[in-house]
Parts: C-alpha cells; sequence; structure tokens
C-alpha cells in the first residue's frame, strides 16, 4: 500500500462537535490512571516514545513527543510492576506501589558497553542477516490470532500551527504471522476529530489511509510495504554498533540503497537480536532527492496551478515481547510537504504525523471477525469520515498517548471558536 495525501480546493463547512475529555465516575472506578515524564538521567532531556509496559499483562503505552505519559491500570493489577525501556538504555522495572498517582519523573540511565563485555561478533553476511531477520516470522512471532486494542492519532500542521487533529481507539483483529490468511481488519471503537479549516489556507491537506498507514509498517507482516525480498540485494548493509535492547543484545545495521540504484528506496537503521534473528525496532526514512517522483508516490490528487512534493518522510516501528513471542507494538511517521502555487511567490509547508500504540490485545481463539460493513475502509480519510462523538464519556479505561500542550491549546481554540458559532 502506497500512502497517499490529497489535496482539495478549500471548501467551508462549520463542525458542530468538539472533543469533550469527560469520564464517567463509573469508568473512573474501574481503574487507577497514572501520569509523568520519562528523562535521560545523565541531562534530563525528555525520552521520545519511551515504551510502558505493566508485567504480566499485555498492557502498554508510549511517551509523547515531551516524554510524558499517562497509563491506566485496573484496580486488580495495582499490585503488579511496570517495565520502562528505551533503546540505547537500561530498562527499568519499577513497583507500582511506588508511583503516586499525580506526576512522576522516571530518569533512564545510557546503557554502556565495557570493552571487556562486547563478546559480539560481527556477522560476515550482514545482508544475509537482514534477509533472514525479515523472513523469520513464523518462528519469532506471534502465532495465535489476536484482537488487538490501539490508540492512532493523526496531525496536520500549517507551517508550526496545528490545524487538524483525528484521535480513534480501533480494535486490530490480526492474523497469525505465521500463518498469513488475511490481511489485518480495523474496527473503529471511539473516534473524535477536529479541524480549524480556516488555517488551510487555499487547500485542505488531508491523509487517505488513516491507521493503515501506520499498521502497513508492521514491516515483519508487511515486508513488502518496506523491503521486498527480491529488492533486498539493492540495499548496502553495515553493522554501525552494538546496543541493548531489554538486556537483550542487538547489532545496529545501517542499510541504504546502492548507488547504482535511481528509485527513491529506503535508509535507516535497523535493531536485530542477530542471536535469535529477530527484529526489535526499525527507524528509517525514504530517499526523496527526486522530487517529481517522490510527488507521484504521495500525491493523490492536487489543484492544476500547484505543485506538490514531499521534502521529509521518516518512519518507526517497533515490537515488543509477551511470553517469548513477539508482536508489534507501536510506529509512527512523520512527512513535510511544500506547495507551491504558479502565481505566488512564496511555498507554503504542511507537517502531518501519524502513529499508533497497540495498548492490550488477547487472543482470538475464536476467529471472531466483523462484517464487513463494521470494517475500516482502507482509503478513509479519518478527518472527514462520518462517526465520531458517539460517546460523551470518551476514552474511559482506554490507554492514550499522552497529548501534547500544544495539540491540547489548538483544541481549546478551535472548540472557542465553536461556541462563538453556535451563539
Amino acid at each position: 500500500m502506497r500512502l497517499k495525501l490529497i489535496l482539495h480546493f478549500f471548501i467551508i463547512f462549520i463542525l458542530g462537535s468538539y472533543f469533550n475529555y469527560a469520564q464517567s465516575s463509573e469508568d473512573r472506578g474501574n481503574y487507577i490512571e497514572f501520569s509523568g515524564k520519562i528523562i535521560n538521567a545523565e541531562n534530563k532531556e525528555p525520552l521520545i516514545f519511551a515504551n510502558l509496559n505493566l508485567l504480566e499483562s499485555n498492557i502498554s503505552t508510549i511517551s509523547n513527543s515531551k516524554g510524558d505519559f499517562k497509563i491506566k491500570i485496573p484496580k486488580s493489577h495495582s499490585s503488579f510492576k511496570i517495565k520502562i525501556s528505551f533503546i540505547g538504555f537500561k530498562t527499568k522495572i519499577i513497583d507500582l506501589k511506588s508511583f503516586e498517582n499525580t506526576t512522576n519523573t522516571i530518569s533512564l540511565d545510557v546503557f554502556v558497553t565495557p570493552l571487556s563485555e562486547m563478546v559480539m561478533s560481527i556477522p560476515k553476511d550482514v545482508e544475509g542477516l537482514v534477509r533472514e531477520t525479515l523472513l523469520n516470522a513464523g518462528n519469532n512471532y506471534l502465532e495465535d490470532h489476536t484482537i488487538m486494542t490501539a490508540f492512532y492519532r493523526e496531525t496536520i500542521k500549517r507551517k508550526r500551527r496545528n490545524v487538524s487533529l483525528s484521535e480513534a481507539v480501533i480494535n486490530i483483529y490480526k492474523s497469525s504471522y505465521k500463518l498469513y490468511t488475511k490481511r489485518d481488519g480495523i474496527k473503529i471503537l471511539k473516534i473524535r476529530k477536529d479541524t480549524d479549516y480556516s488555517r488551510l489556507d487555499t487547500v485542505a491537506l488531508k491523509l487517505s489511509g488513516g491507521p493503515f498507514n501506520t499498521l502497513y509498517q508492521d514491516i515483519i507482516k508487511y515486508p513488502n510495504y518496506f523491503i521486498p525480498t527480491a529488492f533486498i540485494s539493492n540495499y548496502s548493509f553495515s553493522v554501525h554498533r552494538t546496543s541493548k535492547i531489554n538486556n537483550r543484545p542487538v547489532y545496529v545495521i545501517r542499510f541504504k540503497q546502492k548507488e547504482n540504484i535511481d528509485e527513491p528506496y529506503f535508509f535507516g537503521e535497523l535493531y536485530i537480536d542477530g542471536k535469535n534473528k529477530i527484529l526489535l525496532s526499525a527507524t528509517y526514512s525514504l530517499n526523496l532527492s527526486n522530487k517529481e517522483i517522490a510527488s507521484k508516490l504521495f500525491v493523490e490528487k492536487k489543484p492544476k496551478d500547484a505543485n506538490v512534493w514531499p521534502t521529509k518522510a521518516v518512519y518507526r516501528v517497533d515490537y515488543a515481547e509477551r511470553g517469548g513471542k513477539w508482536h508489534y507494538s507501536y510506529s509512527n511517521l512523520s512527512l513535510d510537504f511544500k506547495i507551491n502555487w504558479t502565481k505566488k511567490i512564496f511555498n507554503t509547508s504542511y507537517s502531518l504525523s501519524s502513529e499508533m500504540a497497540i495498548t492490550d490485545w488477547i487472543e482470538n481463539t475464536t476467529l471472531e471477525y466483523p462484517k464487513r460493513k463494521e470494517l475500516m475502509n482502507k482509503s478513509i480519510i479519518l478527518a472527514d469520515s462520518n462517526t465520531g462523538f458517539q460517546d460523551l464519556n470518551f476514552w474511559g479505561e482506554k490507554n492514550i498517548i499522552e497529548p501534547e500542550n500544544s495539540i491540547q491549546n489548538a483544541i481549546k481554540k478551535i472548540k472557542k471558536k465553536l461556541d462563538k458559532l453556535d451563539k
């Protein structure tokens, strides 16, 4: 699936609903909520997209781009422990009883391996290691069909100003990594969205595909959207360094397209457990040096008198382990675009971000699968969908990624504007 963007001429309409963050007292009675910030112990800088996992359960969440987190734990699990991990840092396990119900600051120490412990030998065939890892889904990843609950968010900014925000809680009906019987299906549980179209100038930039764009970043399940097996030889691979994730030694493998390849390919880093051939994480970008080809990859529709091209396309995917098996846990993408109108002197810049985190999952022992009409369309434009605001007690016990202050402020401004229109 190619991620597509759609550019439309500006259309004026009034949104009649707005976000409601209320929660019922009944919901609040079922769980305990903890919040805080995860930082680098050395320089006190926030750790972005750090993983928080409740041990002996499938409950998890992610810190945001300011290092802030919020996690909701069932009261029955209040005696459990929580694991905080981040690539290149020592994993920390904390007893929930030591948490405060207000703000918690958790510092992680940088992981440094003494030279005497550097026993990992550099593989001679790095390309072969990558090839084997990408084809090793059946051995190391979930064999069961699962129903995963996930939080999804997408935002659009014009320059640095937030203009659109969509958030949803979804169920992912995920088939086995070993027995690939059907594509994963998505069902919307809750959704809220809002857009201040007055900030979008003369076009409305929209993302087609919604949560599927982040779901298909599960490159173990969908390698053809990353590096198809037949194309691996078009890349060069090298071991950049060694590291540890959750106390597991890994190779940090850099990759890029070979110099004789002209098409836009990916480049970045793979974090691979070389002993067991497991991909633990990947951060990568798309080569956008050819503006014309890059534009065709992303832009589906645009006005005739506008040139549109991407200037940045950055991706990340993380995997988590439970009971000796791994599964897709988190992914995000960040896209920057330029729009140049033929009759205007200055360019307009837009930023689009999309992220999804698995917050819980269960085995789908009955092979439950929703009816077609209940499933999300793969070409959905979430901001334009006719669902949402169905539940005033919105999130309840669902774990979400803690919003950034800038996004919260944008929502408040949009809400005030809508309130004025209603008067």
